[in-house]
């Protein structure tokens, strides 16, 4: 049987053992509803209070400035469009950037939609935003700020700290949000003085835990309004009842990965360096990361071979990689467009994503691959 190389972490990860585990205890022991009034309810909802304070202690937050919700996407609409809902007498501008993920680019088009002016600043060629270009588009209209913490894609990581302490200054009433579901436990990511946005967002299934759970930090004291009504869980921000075993594998897998946190990317810097070494040494081939991107996410293009046509070439052999966002099911990359790379390029792309059970003796296996792939499909 082929030995499986998975590096499409960034679309999805492995569930961790311990985060399963817990999982099935919950779905099979701890089963209550956490707002019933009895026994079973008041100990799911001391679990999911358990499962909240990890998710604070990993963000560097209060316990009360975490709402739980179904995934990024749904905590990146609560955001933007609760944010949106509450400042819209102060002016319907929104700055964003060209290369976010579409929970973010396709909720500020509705807004558009409405009449809303949306402000979509392009990367340079290497896939990078400044805090300048962020500073410039910015006036006294402007009553959001959306960017992620790092692109998807490409790996490049954007200034949000520094653009947050220089708009907090001019702006007071701006509210920023960033879309970190790409640097939750890999990069250093703690909210307050360092990373001063008011909502920030997180997926769980990017961090070892099941799909189908998220968090969304909303700092103390940001205006917001809610968009969605229910029964009044997550103080209204998300209504509807929790998903607790998930929630609580989350918080599980958030806690285990803060504490091997430099340990994974140690390792993983190792292998997209080997991985890059590799790579530049075969014909033709384009990286389409920059230098100082994450070390979790290398994108890079094999000029004369499709993505699609390298993809299923290396599925077959039990590599598993991605020819862009997995949302974006095949469609031409928005982000590499974005940085101007020729067509070319862009349909040739490929990216690697690494994780947590990814090792140094996967870079030969995959890189021999990629060179068989060369040779067979190249004209």
């Amino acid at each position: 049987m082929t030995r499986e190389i998975y590096y499409d972490n960034s679309a999805t990860t492995r569930t961790r053992e311990e985060a399963a585990k817990l999982v099935y205890e919950m779905l099979t022991d701890c089963y209550g509803n956490p707002s019933s009034l009895h026994r079973k309810g008041f100990a799911a909802q001391q679990r999911l209070e358990q499962a909240r304070a990890q998710m604070a202690q990993a963000l560097g937050c209060q316990p009360g400035e975490i709402y739980f919700t179904a995934g990024g996407t749904e905590a990146d609409n609560l955001a933007i469009l609760g944010a949106a809902r509450a400042q819209q007498r102060a002016g319907k501008r929104i700055v964003t950037t060209a290369i976010e993920h579409d929970a973010v680019l396709n909720t500020v088009a509705f807004l558009e939609s409405e009449g809303w002016e949306i402000v979509r600043l392009k990367p340079d060629h290497e896939g990078k935003i400044s805090a300048q270009q962020v500073l410039d588009a910015v006036d006294s209209r402007t009553v959001l700020v959306s960017m992620m913490a790092v692109n998807n894609e490409v790996g490049s990581i954007l200034p949000v700290g520094q653009v947050c302490r220089q708009l907090r200054k001019a702006y007071p009433r701006l509210l920023i949000h960033c879309d970190a579901v790409q640097a939750f436990g890999k990069e250093p990511l703690k909210v307050g003085k360092a990373l001063d946005v008011d909502f920030l967002t997180v997926s769980g299934h990017k961090i070892y835990a099941p799909k189908g759970c998220g968090a969304l930090y909303i700092k103390k004291g940001s205006r917001f309004r809610p968009v969605s009504f229910g029964g009044g869980q997550e103080k209204n921000v998300r209504p509807g009842t929790e998903p607790i075993a998930n929630l609580c594998a989350m918080g599980l897998s958030a806690s285990l990965l803060m504490a091997e946190r430099e340990e994974n990317h140690k390792r993983v810097t190792e292998i997209r360096g080997a991985l890059l070494e590799g790579l530049t040494k075969l014909p033709d081939i384009c990286i389409n990361s920059p230098a100082d991107s994450t070390p979790y996410i290398l994108n890079f293009s094999a000029l004369g071979v499709r993505s699609e046509i390298m993809l299923h070439f290396l599925e077959e052999k039990g590599i598993y990689v991605s020819s862009g966002s997995a949302c974006a099911k095949g469609e031409p990359s928005h982000v590499l467009l974005a940085m101007d790379l020729a067509r070319e390029r862009a349909d040739s792309a490929i990216r690697l994503s690494f994780g947590r059970y990814n090792t140094l003796d996967e870079v030969p296996v995959f890189l021999e691959a990629v060179s068989e792939a060369l040779k067979r499909f190249r004209r």
